[in-house]
């Protein structure tokens, strides 16, 4: 775990994000972003695009490949799919996060766990609707596999996924420093099937340095 010199109160931007809404942002070259787990166990997921380019945009297998590992933490550079360094974790209280799990769908609420689950708003909606306040055409590819800061998805011996309870806490966060002008697209996950969010989607926050 890696502590920020930074101190909040110089943040130029902060935002509270509610449990299950969305929020699309653009980080500037040289900016620092800040996620706050603020209640605990909350998986933030979380997409980033080229700002001069949308579809350069984040490659959650070219981020393992480039780092050799699978989860991220302080030092790992977060890879675009054209090969580019979008930001860099530089601070990190929770110690590792997902980019394997994926982003929750009505689809897959049907498939995992019932098929009465399909109304329940999930973080593919969100994205949706983060992408149509940006106002940039992008297509269903373009939304991507995602990152789950503060998720908890353990790989099993025999290469599979589990959804288990948090390794994160209450006041927990993760700072990355963009390499490029970015756009953050970000679905604070409203799941309510697993325990991802410990059964109680909560607020995060966000800062800009």
């Amino acid at each position: 775990m890696t502590e920020s010199i930074l101190d909040p109160a110089t943040a130029t931007y902060r935002q509270v994000i509610p449990a299950g809404d969305w929020w699309v942002h653009e980080i500037k070259r040289g900016q620092t972003l800040r996620i706050v787990d603020l209640e605990g166990n909350q998986a933030a997921d979380t997409l980033f695009y080229s700002a001069a380019d949308p579809t350069d945009r984040y490659s959650a297998d070219g981020t393992i490949q480039a780092q050799q590992a699978l989860y991220l933490t302080t030092g790992t550079k977060l890879m675009s799919t054209e090969g580019n360094v979008l930001l860099e974790i530089t601070a990190d209280t929770c110690g590792r996060h997902d980019t394997l799990g994926g982003a929750c769908s009505r689809e897959s609420n049907t498939m995992r766990y019932a098929h009465d689950k399909e109304c329940m708003h999930a973080c593919r909606d969100s994205f949706i609707r983060g992408a149509q306040e940006w106002k940039v055409e992008l297509t269903k590819r373009d939304i991507a596999c995602n990152i789950n800061f503060f998720m908890n998805v353990p790989v099993s011996p025999d290469g599979g996924l589990t959804f288990a309870d948090g390794i994160s806490a209450p006041g927990r966060y993760v700072e990355m420093k963009a390499a490029m002008d970015v756009v953050c697209l970000i679905s604070n996950c409203p799941q309510l099937n697993n325990p991802c969010n410990g059964w109680n989607p909560t607020p995060v926050e966000v800062l800009v340095f």
